[in-house]
């Protein structure tokens, strides 16, 4: 920062700093990011995408996703997910329906050596995977997705891209 120099003054000092700060946080944060094209192996096994492999450790929670999806959490993500849904009243169907919906339908998995992680059969038939699948990442989870099904659904999705940022921008998110 010493061989920065600006015309303005202090203040890009302070601006040099502040952007110092946030790459120290994306580079310090577990993000997942990124889509990757992976197939299963001969024994339900599908292997991680190298960089997700680093972020999310030797063990990792399978779950029901949304839109038929498979998601991967990090034992971590999936422990603040069930906190929040445990604290949700019982005294209500949808909470009661919903904890079940994701709890009977997650494993604990363990991420073996060469970065695979075996996929219970009734996983790949939710998320009606064949041997091709599409691994995305977002942010603090992975989503597997049957290769054929996500490029529908991603063709979709960038349709409305513009008018879901518009909606976000209105909710203040974005």
């Amino acid at each position: 920062m010493d061989n920065f120099t600006c015309a303005s003054g202090s203040w890009c000092y302070k601006l040099v700093d502040k952007w110092e700060k946030v790459v120290n946080l994306v580079k310090n944060s577990k993000m997942l990011i990124g889509e990757y094209s992976h197939s299963f192996d001969d024994k339900n096994r599908l292997s991680l995408p190298a960089k997700f492999r680093q972020e999310m450790g030797k063990k990792v929670v399978l779950a029901r996703g949304l839109d038929h999806s498979v998601t991967i959490f990090t034992v971590k993500e999936w422990g603040k997910i069930a906190e929040k849904l445990s604290n949700s009243s019982m005294l209500q169907v949808d909470n009661r329906n919903f904890n079940r919906f994701m709890f009977s339908g997650a494993v604990e998995v363990v991420v073996d050596s060469i970065g695979r992680v075996l996929v219970p059969d009734f996983l790949k038939e939710w998320g009606k995977l064949g041997a091709k699948v599409a691994i995305i990442g977002i942010q603090n989870r992975a989503e597997i997705w049957n290769e054929s099904i996500w490029r529908e659904r991603k063709v979709e999705v960038e349709k409305q891209a513009d008018a879901l940022a518009e909606k976000l921008g209105q909710m203040g998110i974005l």
